[in-house]
């Protein structure tokens, strides 16, 4: 006699389920297997490789480079990854396929090479958790102390740092945590060691030591008494009081996030509570005597500066703590006429002999977007360009820059830059996720032309920011890092990478730095 309809699927069920236990039985004795992709040219892990099996599963590489699979089911196959990185490339097999195959084993480890197509060298995440996740699980050494991640930190929004103390002072805009959607919006803030005995190479990694609330997350670092709106600070600075003694400062914006601000002014840290407080405020009408970006000191005709601006420092105070409540010590570099045209729009000022009046005066500055209106309305040559580069491999076109910064470089002797490309034009990449090098003999130009050196398609890597603390080798590689997201952009999220810092380094004596700017310090 025939057993019942549900006899069967019992015994099915049994069935599956011992197939499965015996499975995982044998699976505890397991390790996982270990895929590292690394720059072919120096061997190094590359952070935010994607791996891609045949049926669509992804596995993002780590700050080493790494992936654990973990997989039981993919242990003893043969499984085709396809393998792309932004700014990176793996060699295409006979059928032009992106990829590698890979025989998988309990404990096996595989080494992916992949040629860098881009100057710069995508070294690790700063910030978010589980930065060495994968390279942790494969019993690697990470490169930091808390390679997990720490302070209940997933996510930070554009760097701003300063040397004070003796430390390395780092601050973020908003801040995410695991445990809600809604985050710190009042900035946050971590020190390090500098580089040196007691801090790391900037190439392994760096080690932040957060300032945290009780709860253990990170805390506020901005004082701001009005609770409306987010509070956002830029140009952290260090400058002198009349005592002589160096004081930390920054400006700050009190906004409904991207909305026009509620309040602005200056911050100043007050070493015992450990947190900025308000300096001073300034009125919301006033758009250009506030510190912004990452300023640069520099000393002219005997004073010492802070210089700065977005990202071409044409905004100057001297770097002293009373002078940034003072509206008469600012000043901008700048050629544009003291008259505005019909249309309220500044126009170009000529001296005697016909050539553009640029100098120090007291107003605003002359602006990326002011030549770019000039040069449409044919009131200025391409040569007399100051801040408008021409794009090293394509002529054709120039680079609106977005954020960034400028330092001098004692490798190449002259003042570089780094920022990132606000492009608008049909076919380019991404948006804001274009960075690019440039230089010049003085800090206020003219910079005549730009390098791609870091491209993010479909990304955003904005606000990019040099640490001119890390340069290696008298200069010749220099660091920065910017804000990798998916922000202003149509694509999803990146496990993750999203919303986080990526470090990158550039070696200025690549062939392509050299063509485009010539040898060092312009012999």
């Amino acid at each position: 006699m025939g057993r019942c309809p549900e006899f069967w699927r019992c015994a099915v069920r049994s069935l599956t389920l011992l197939t499965l236990l015996t499975h995982l039985s044998h699976a505890r004795g397991q390790q996982p297997a270990g895929i590292q992709i690394v720059d072919r040219a120096t061997g190094r892990g590359i952070p935010l490789a994607e791996l891609t099996t045949v049926d669509g599963v992804v596995y993002l590489t780590d700050s080493g480079g790494r992936v654990a699979l973990n997989e039981p089911e993919l242990q003893g196959q043969t499984v085709f990854f396809t393998v792309r990185s932004p700014g990176y490339a793996v060699d295409r097999d006979g059928f032009g396929m992106d990829g590698v195959r890979l025989q998988l084993q309990s404990g096996s480890r595989h080494r992916v090479e992949m040629q860098r197509s881009q100057p710069a060298q995508r070294l690790y995440r700063v910030t978010g958790r589980d930065i060495w996740l994968d390279t942790v699980r494969l019993g690697e050494m990470p490169g930091i102390t808390a390679p997990l991640g720490t302070a209940s930190v997933v996510g930070q929004d554009s760097v701003q740092t300063a040397v004070y103390g003796g430390r390395m002072y780092w601050f973020w805009g908003d801040t995410s945590r695991l445990s809600y959607p809604l985050g710190l919006f009042r900035t946050a803030g971590a020190v390090s060691e500098l580089p040196g005995p007691a801090g790391l190479q900037p190439s392994a990694g760096v080690n932040l030591a957060y300032f945290v609330g009780a709860d253990g997350f990170a805390r506020a670092m901005a004082e701001v008494p009005d609770p409306t709106g987010v509070v956002w600070i830029q140009g952290v600075s260090v400058v002198r009081d009349a005592a002589g003694q160096e004081r930390m400062v920054c400006s700050f914006s009190r906004r409904r996030g991207l909305e026009e601000p509620l309040q602005q002014g200056h911050l100043l840290w007050n070493d015992q509570r450990e947190i900025f407080e308000v300096l001073h405020e300034i009125p919301l009408q006033e758009r250009w005597r506030l510190l912004r970006e990452h300023p640069v000191k520099q000393t002219i005709s005997g004073v010492e500066y802070l210089c700065f601006g977005a990202p071409f420092p044409v905004t100057r105070v001297p770097a002293r703590l009373e002078s940034l409540s003072d509206p008469q010590a600012w000043e901008s570099w700048t050629c544009a006429a003291d008259q505005l045209s019909g249309e309220g729009q500044t126009l170009p000022q000529r001296n005697a002999a016909g050539q553009l009046s640029w100098g120090w005066r007291r107003a605003g500055p002359t602006t990326q977007q002011d030549e770019q209106r000039w040069l449409r309305a044919g009131l200025v040559q391409p040569e007399e360009l100051c801040f408008l580069p021409v794009d090293a491999e394509r002529p054709d076109r120039r680079v609106l820059l977005h954020a960034g910064s400028v330092y001098f470089n004692r490798y190449r002797q002259r003042w570089v830059m780094i920022g990132n490309e606000q492009a608008w034009e049909a076919g380019s990449p991404s948006f804001l996720g274009e960075v690019y090098y440039s230089e010049s003999e003085s800090a206020q130009g003219p910079f005549r032309a730009a390098l791609k050196v870091a491209t993010h398609p479909g990304q955003s890597f904005y606000n990019p920011c040099q640490h001119p603390e890390f340069d290696e080798a008298g200069g010749q590689r220099i660091f920065f890092e910017g804000t990798y997201t998916n922000t202003f952009t149509k694509s999803v999220a990146t496990p993750r990478y999203n919303y986080n810092q990526l470090m990158y380094m550039l070696d200025l004596r690549d062939d392509r730095v050299v063509r485009a700017f010539g040898e060092q310090g312009g012999r």
